[in-house]
């Protein structure tokens, strides 16, 4: 790890090269961090999006803060100004997306205060993304956390007349109709079923559904084409970064997502040396999964306590050649 003063910044040879593709050409915005395929910012996203060219990233991928009815530490806003804050953000997305390039945002619900109904708010957030500023709806994904806690307590718990809320929305939104992905990519392991009936052979035949199966059933293709609900706990107790955490005395962001959610997405829909974005990013899960996939990877936070701690992500066990590729600059403007 490397700390350098903003003033006074002597880059070696490769750092040199590695300038040469960043995303981000403003020389006078400078990143709290850096390393070999990425960039960390801290400051407000509409503030530092504006220096990221036209047509130059390929996956914007977040987890913005949720329009729920009470507030939160890391920032939410509420559900009445909620979709025209975000609409803010979503029309620079669009600007910097490459014409094939994918908008991938995750979303939790919330109940309208004092009862047990429903916002619709991230359904009239998706009607003005397509009907206003022209985005695509690619598909639909539901974020399913087995692990979540039963809540709001009073519906859930007290009166038990509403089962535990544990699936998050998921629009993947695209500026055109055939945005760059490859489901081969992220083919599941076949079950066991499927291994014999691949091994035994299957005679093609109409099923009662009326669905026509034909001999191209039998093929191995590798794995199974996964569905649009992602099974994904986000039990990261032991995780290196809440291990180190809890080591440095230093408070994890409490809404961090699996790190399989950006892996799938990044794996679907990016290509090794594309530039994925996250505009939100809490303890830059995405920044960190991007890096061990090769990919270039900006994200901003707006605070900057989540900004330092998740430099934690990408700290090394020291070595005798201090080897890490970590570049840590700070707020010393």
């Amino acid at each position: 790890m490397r700390i350098k003063n903003r003033k006074n910044t002597s880059l070696s040879k490769s750092s040199r090269i590695r300038n040469n593709n960043k995303v981000i050409k403003n020389s006078k915005l400078k990143p709290y961090y850096k390393t070999k395929y990425g960039e960390a910012y801290f400051g407000d996203t509409l503030d530092i999006v504006k220096n990221i060219p036209n047509d130059s990233v390929n996956l914007v991928l977040t987890s913005p803060p949720f329009a729920l009815t009470s507030k939160k530490e890391y920032g939410n806003r509420n559900e009445e100004d909620y979709i025209e804050w975000f609409l803010l953000f979503s029309k620079e997305f669009k600007r910097v997306l490459t014409p094939d390039g994918s908008f991938v945002v995750d979303l939790g619900g919330a109940y309208l205060p004092g009862h047990p109904v429903r916002s619709i708010y991230q359904y009239e957030l998706l009607c003005r993304l397509v009907k206003e500023q022209e985005y695509f709806l690619a598909q639909e994904f539901f974020h399913y956390n087995p692990a979540r806690l039963p809540a709001p307590a009073e519906w859930v718990n007290v009166r038990r007349i509403r089962v535990k809320d544990s699936v998050n929305l998921v629009w993947w939104l695209s500026k055109t109709e055939y945005p760059k992905a490859d489901n081969k990519k992220i083919l599941r392991p076949y079950t066991n079923a499927m291994k014999s009936l691949l091994k035994k052979g299957y005679v093609a035949k109409k099923r009662p559904s009326g669905h026509d199966i034909t001999h191209k059933f039998n093929k191995d293709h590798g794995g199974a084409i996964p569905p649009n609900v992602l099974e994904l706990g986000n039990n990261d107790s032991n995780s290196s970064y809440m291990v180190k955490s809890k080591e440095n005395g230093s408070k994890p962001h409490p809404a961090r997502f699996p790190s399989r959610f950006a892996e799938f997405f990044i794996k679907f829909l990016t290509d090794e040396g594309d530039v994925v974005f996250d505009p939100f990013a809490g303890s830059n899960t995405t920044g960190y999964v991007a890096e061990s996939l090769h990919r270039k990877w900006i994200a901003c936070e707006l605070i900057e306590t989540y900004v330092k701690n998740s430099m934690l992500r990408f700290e090394k066990e020291p070595d005798l050649f201090n080897t890490s590729d970590l570049v840590i600059y700070g707020n010393n403007i």
